[in-house]
């Protein structure tokens, strides 16, 4: 059923039914209709607008007669079909960020980072799971519910944060969000930072860079070495920052683990200048080779971290579902923040992954994905080597990517341009860095690596970067 938005004069000189019929007409010219699609009832739009049925009935007589409609019967009253509208300079828009993202609501292309498995993910489990969510969400008493999350699913963050990542914390510090973007902002929002300086490690995940920037902070990379950021670099760039952004357990994009004395470093700082660190988990215990370092919140004894993480690539991007840990003295102000600015999202998703976490499946699914990423990343840089060219190199296998690098004279971001053509997703590299030009390559995400097109897929990419030399 179409939702119709009709404005109606009643001082005006122009009959009610024949406003309803321009209105109509007009979304039908444009495009805003789309042919077939079904009018409400005589009942229900005079309901709406506060007119009579006769008055309606006339409006759609009149556009049957035109040939604007189609009056079925019992089936209700349909738009007729028509030619699409000319839209004269129309352009395909484009998508927020087009560094990380071309597309959305797509399947994963090959290299595509920050998305899970599409061919290994247990569909049927998970289709019986959401529907008695959708059950349950829809049995559930007609209320508001607690913005700061559904408590069954807060309880099943923290018993899984307390196991993998070493972080003890209670349910009341837990706050659903919607995904990792929901986190930061709820972060920021309830640090109250707006307009302050933040430290960012360099290379950064472009997201977090532009988000800090539109709460009015001020972002200096800090740059990063084998131990992760570097907090001496850090004082002497911006001394006056009141937040550090980090991923201690897997650096994005380049994957090195945070050192215990930097990690200690890093705790100092934030206790002595009253600072803040949002530790940005992303990755979460997918470590594909050995065991993941316990979260840095787990060192926090004075209360400065924030520790964020997401199901979007243990799960599924689809649920834009996160959480965000803070310490317990700001449990209160967070859950204020939440109810009114960020609250949790659909109940649905919250039931259905309380009950993947519950059940047990969601530890052996990443089991699983732990040996499967593995394996595919061994098989993408085996690949790689092999093809014995000085125009691309294996950098790092660094958390579900491998990173490459690319001579000085190659454009990163017009490679990933033209491999899209190809249905290739390599990521840019240079977008990540803060000083400009960063060093160019290619970021390919493991996780669609396809055994039979994997070398094909490399050779494209190759022939690209040679042609664009």
């Amino acid at each position: 059923m179409t939702k119709l938005s009709i404005g109606i004069d009643r001082a005006g000189h122009i009959s009610l039914s024949a406003q309803i019929y321009g209105s109509i007409r007009d979304a039908i010219e444009s495009g805003q209709l789309a042919s077939g699609a079904r009018l409400p009832s005589w009942s229900d739009l005079a309901a709406q607008l506060g007119v009579s049925r006769g008055t309606v009935r006339a409006a759609y007589a009149r556009l049957i007669d035109e040939q604007f409609a189609i009056g079925l019967g019992a089936a209700g009253t349909r738009v007729a079909a028509r030619p699409l509208p000319a839209r004269t300079g129309w352009s395909p828009e484009a998508p927020p960020l087009p560094e990380l993202f071309s597309d959305f609501s797509t399947a994963p292309l090959a290299f595509q980072m920050g998305v899970p498995s599409q061919d290994a993910f247990p569909f049927k489990l998970w289709s019986r799971i959401q529907a008695r969510a959708a059950r349950r969400a829809a049995a559930a008493p007609v209320g508001y519910p607690d913005p700061r999350g559904e408590p069954d699913l807060r309880q099943e963050i923290a018993s899984y944060l307390a196991v993998s990542r070493g972080l003890r914390c209670s349910p009341s510090q837990v706050f659903v969000t919607a995904g990792f973007s929901g986190a930061l902002n709820l972060a920021i929002r309830g640090l109250q930072l707006e307009g302050r300086k933040a430290w960012m490690e360099d290379p950064g995940f472009p997201l977090t860079r532009t988000a800090l920037a539109l709460a009015g902070m001020t972002v200096a990379g800090v740059p990063v070495d084998v131990d992760g950021l570097d907090i001496d670099a850090g004082i002497r760039i911006a001394p006056g920052a009141v937040l550090a952004v980090v991923t201690p357990g897997q650096q994005a994009p380049l994957g090195m683990t945070m050192s215990l004395p930097r990690r200690i470093s890093l705790l100092e700082w934030a206790r002595h200048h009253e600072a803040w660190i949002v530790e940005d988990d992303y990755l979460g215990e997918l470590q594909l080779r050995g065991r993941a370092a316990p979260a840095l919140a787990s060192l926090d004894q004075d209360g400065r971290v924030l520790h964020i993480g997401t199901f979007s690539k243990t799960i599924s991007p689809a649920l834009r579902l996160g959480f965000l840990v803070v310490p317990s003295d700001l449990a209160r102000r967070f859950g204020d923040v939440a109810a009114c600015l960020a609250p949790a999202p659909a109940a649905s998703a919250q039931h259905a992954v309380t009950e993947f976490m519950h059940d047990g499946h969601y530890f052996r699914h990443l089991r699983r994905m732990k040996r499967l990423y593995a394996a595919r990343q061994e098989s993408l840089v085996r690949c790689l080597n092999e093809l014995t060219s000085e125009s691309i190199k294996v950098q790092a296998a660094a958390g579900m990517t491998v990173v490459t690098a690319l001579p000085e004279s190659v454009s990163d971001v017009d490679i990933a341009l033209r491999a899209r053509l190809f249905g290739l997703a390599p990521v840019p590299l240079s977008p990540w860095y803060t000083s400009n030009p960063g060093q160019r390559g290619l970021l390919l995400g493991v996780t669609n690596v396809n055994e039979r097109t994997v070398a094909s897929n490399c050779s494209r990419l190759l022939e690209l970067i040679l042609g664009h030399h």
